[in-house]
């Protein structure tokens, strides 16, 4: 089976949710147009990362503003199922494709960083929380479980995703690797000119499609009034994109994509995910479960249990 995929590199609208989705609307149709089966966006597309913004909280202090910073950052998150899961499912179902997009998740009030799977009939098909937010992520964003690692088996191929940094993790990738996955969507923030190697490495020992997704935007498209270290000249590029599809041999489809917004294609041949496994497969013959095992452990892990079985 050989179908078009699609990586959008472009820029959210930060903290407005509304107009990020509607972007991200139409990016899903301009896509679907060209034939796209499958449209993989950056991290955090709705409704921002909030690159170079420190919230205003040195080592063991919260300065001034800091809780209302965190406040409009929470404003641009989504529920899931919600009304703009809806708006995406409306757009995906009419593009005929599969959508995979980055977005700021609230759960109650911990912010999430999400990866949510649409399928071409608009349903929500599942969801992947950052298990391990970066450096000062943390202080803003919670630690998804083991229970959102899925793969789901569809009929373009096994989709799986894996988040910006969560790429260096070892077990992480093993995790998806045994789970079968064949077209791997790396929705990131990282664009640095390294960042291709890793991708390429992980098509390579995966024998997988790597599909990664950056942003690409520059200062001026935030709020005049938001704090950003990197400075306030509205022409300052914060994240320059760098986006990429790769193939189950580590060779490049697409990209990566200098600066500037555009969205990227390639066909994938699914042929390629066995040939590809003639020679390495990490879980199958090339792995030596004799000497290295792995346990994942998958359950919802809630901060609280009541004795009747239930979670808060």
């Amino acid at each position: 089976m050989v179908y078009k995929a699609a990586v959008v590199q472009a820029g959210a609208v930060p903290f407005d949710k509304d107009k990020s989705v509607a972007k991200a609307c139409q990016l899903i149709l301009e896509a679907g147009r060209v034939g796209a089966r499958l449209i993989v966006f950056p991290e955090a597309f709705i409704s921002g990362y909030p690159k170079g913004c420190h919230f205003a909280t040195p080592v063991g202090y919260r300065g001034e503003g800091a809780r209302d910073e965190f406040l409009t950052y929470q404003a641009g998150c989504i529920t899931i199922p919600g009304p703009e899961t809806e708006h995406l499912g409306d757009a995906a179902r009419e593009a005929g494709a599969y959508v995979v997009i980055g977005v700021m998740e609230r759960g109650e009030s911990t912010i999430y960083c999400t990866s949510l799977f649409i399928g071409p009939d608009g349903a929500v098909l599942g969801k992947h929380r950052k298990l391990m937010p970066t450096a000062a992520e943390r202080l803003i964003w919670g630690f998804g479980d083991g229970s959102t690692l899925p793969v789901l088996e569809t009929e373009i191929g096994r989709i799986g995703s894996v988040i910006c940094w969560e790429n260096f993790m070892p077990a992480l990738r093993m995790a998806m690797y045994a789970q079968g996955i064949g077209l791997y969507c790396v929705p990131t923030a990282d664009d640095r000119p390294v960042w291709p190697s890793s991708m390429r490495h992980i098509a390579l020992e995966g024998r997988c499609f790597v599909l990664s997704a950056c942003q690409s935007i520059k200062r001026g498209a935030y709020p005049a009034d938001y704090r950003c270290a990197l400075g306030d000249d509205p022409d300052t590029v914060l994240m320059r994109g760098g986006s990429m599809i790769v193939n189950p041999l580590g060779e490049i489809l697409a990209g990566p994509a200098e600066e500037g917004e555009t969205i990227l294609y390639a066909d994938i041949d699914l042929n390629d995910l066995a040939k590809g496994k003639f020679d390495l497969d990490t879980v199958g013959h090339y792995a030596r479960p004799d000497i290295f095992s792995l346990t994942v452990n998958r359950r919802p892990m809630p901060a609280v249990r009541f004795s009747d079985g239930s979670d808060a």
